[in-house]
């Protein structure tokens, strides 16, 4: 940029702090900067010093000046110098055209390998706070941790909530195959504890459970992908389910229509994506109709598993025990 393309950016900066009434301020900066090259041992910068030490003393004593920063980046090669002042001492300070900001930008843009000449207007202030203040912010502070429900946990670290899932998901995998060759089973209808209600999380479970398993792993994970099968978990504000039906037996089974039926027991259960292989829905906890996840997912369970019997995939109830074949969490200790 040339000297004669700057253009102040005072009024407009002020306007924009002026409308905000949280932004309190009392000094104004006004802020000159360049590139320099490094080329010769830095000389370009070593010039734009020589001519900041020309100006220097007519710069600090312009009335009001609070400060006169210097700022030399040697990884970006930017050359500022930033002058404060109060706020009426700037607003006199723009009328006389920032003096001597015009020769100071001339002599900059004379200066072999100097480039990128610009000027900037904000408010500046020191935010610092003292030792009484704080005394006070830490006594806020630890006033509202106290205040804090006992029993709200701390957000989980992502990667290691992932890596929770896929482990849980993984070792259920194995229990499902076992379970279902035992009992010459289709499909197989389950919860997991770890995705919390979570549907993104109860997706990455249920593919954790039909990844193929590796014959050199010291622990054999997932293996199920064979078997269809609908995954619960429970939230505190919602129950997130997961239907899959593999490539083979979508002929059988249509996953979306499987899903549909369950989630529509409940007034709000939604399916909200519908695929071939994977389709995911919710129901959410509605206090007021006595919908709470934990309650209604074994029964929930038992009508996915009806679902099936109707189209003649999974076996017939003895009359033994509805609960032969609902497999929760204790039906499987070491998930």
């Amino acid at each position: 940029s040339s000297v004669d393309q700057l253009s102040p950016c005072a009024p407009a900066a002020l306007l924009v702090v002026n409308v905000m009434p949280f932004v309190d301020f009392s000094h104004i900066a006004r802020e000159w900067r360049c590139k320099f090259s490094a080329d010769s041992d830095n000389a370009s910068l070593m010039a734009a010093q020589a001519k900041l030490e020309e100006i220097l003393a007519d710069v600090s004593s312009i009335e009001g000046v609070v400060s006169v920063q210097r700022v030399v980046c040697g990884g970006c090669l930017d050359f500022k110098v930033v002058t404060k002042l109060t706020k009426k001492a700037f607003e006199d300070w723009e009328k006389a055209s920032f003096a001597p900001e015009g020769d100071f930008l001339s002599a900059l843009k004379a200066i072999p390998g100097i480039s990128n000449i610009e000027t900037q207007t904000y408010t500046l202030e020191d935010v610092k706070l003292n030792k009484k203040d704080i005394k006070k912010a830490q006594e806020k502070k630890d006033k509202d941790q106290a205040e804090k429900p006992q029993d709200e946990k701390p957000a989980e670290d992502p990667a290691k909530k992932l890596k929770k899932v896929i482990k849980e998901g993984g070792k259920r995998g194995v229990e499902i195959e076992g379970a279902a060759d035992m009992g010459g089973l289709q499909f197989f209808c389950t919860s997991v504890d770890e995705p919390e209600g979570d549907v993104a999380l109860l997706v990455e479970s249920v593919k954790a459970m039909n990844a193929k398993s590796d014959p050199a792993d010291e622990e054999r994970k997932g293996g199920s992908g064979h078997i269809g099968k609908m995954v619960f978990s429970a939230g505190t504000s919602q129950l997130a389910i997961v239907a899959y039906v593999p490539e083979e037996k979508q002929g059988e089974l249509v996953c979306e229509e499987w899903l549909a039926k369950v989630v529509g027991v409940h007034a709000g259960g939604k399916v909200l994506k519908a695929g071939k292989d994977y389709s995911t829905g919710c129901i959410p906890t509605d206090a007021d109709k006595g919908v709470f996840p934990l309650k209604i997912r074994e029964g929930l369970i038992l009508e996915a598993n009806n679902f099936l019997r109707g189209k003649g995939l999974f076996p017939e109830d003895n009359g033994d025990s509805d609960d032969d074949m609902v497999f929760g969490d204790d039906d499987f200790p070491s998930a």
